[in-house]
């Protein structure tokens, strides 16, 4: 019986040996699975190896970008609104609008100062001409015929004094005047070079006007021997009325 033979590790010659552990080396390569060339061409990738590149100082991330400021509540206005004008033409501007409203007030108020006193002085001149036509009518009477008279008065008067004039005329100058026959002239006074009438005004306003008057009265009555001549001051107050100047007070001083 022929002995058997026994073979160890690491006999053989070293090509075999070499040949041997390349063909190990390959069969745990073909027993690897291999990667699917559809789905690496699917995903973008070639197939084969990946070669990667690292740039010598290494790749650096890309700085982050900075947060853009939010603009201020207007700024868009700010920018498409006009540029001011410079601050010292306002303020000529403004200067020269209060000038001119000065201007204008004042030459308001003189305008009105001057109608005013046109129309004061037309209302003197027409107050003095009434009252010398007044006077005489409303501080006469005769006892023959007191209704006419009294009546010719009260034409020439007008507001509370008119009333006044009715209630005195009723209850005491007309009984009287008839008791005693009296009769009462009376007139500007005016002086005796024949200038003009003692009349002349107080105060004067567009409708209302003070006359101060001297008044000659000639009274006759059973009374009285003869005639009695009184002088007297009057003072004597007319308005303006829609039918012309009319007495509104008569005062004896």
């Amino acid at each position: 019986m022929a002995n058997p033979i026994t073979r160890t590790r690491g006999t053989g010659s070293p090509a075999r040996r070499t040949m041997t552990a390349a063909a190990r080396a390959a069969a745990k390569r073909a027993r690897r699975p291999k990667p699917d060339e559809t789905a690496l061409q699917a995903e973008g990738r070639p197939s084969g190896r990946t070669v990667l590149i690292e740039p010598p100082g290494g790749w650096d991330d890309p700085p982050e970008p900075k947060p853009k400021p939010e603009p201020e509540p207007g700024a868009d206005e700010q920018e498409d609104a006009p540029a001011r004008p410079p601050r010292l033409p306002r303020l000529l501007t403004a200067a020269v609008c209060l000038a001119l409203a000065a201007a204008l007030a004042v030459a308001a108020v003189l305008a009105w100062q001057y109608r005013q006193g046109q129309q004061t002085a037309r209302a003197r001149a027409e107050a003095l001409a009434a009252t010398r036509k007044a006077a005489p009518v409303v501080l006469s009477y005769d006892y023959r015929h007191l209704d006419r008279d009294f009546a010719r008065a009260r034409a020439l008067l007008t507001g509370a004094f008119r009333d006044q004039y009715d209630k005195t005329t009723k209850t005491v100058v007309g009984p009287t005047a008839r008791k005693y026959h009296g009769v009462v002239r009376a007139a500007v006074a005016a002086p005796t070079d024949g200038g003009a009438p003692a009349v002349s005004v107080v105060s004067a306003a567009p409708d209302k006007v003070v006359v101060l008057l001297f008044v000659d009265q000639v009274t006759q009555s059973t009374q009285v021997s003869g005639s009695r001549l009184d002088l007297n001051r009057v003072r004597m107050t007319l308005t303006r009325t829609s039918g012309g100047w009319r007495v509104s007070a008569v005062d004896a001083l």
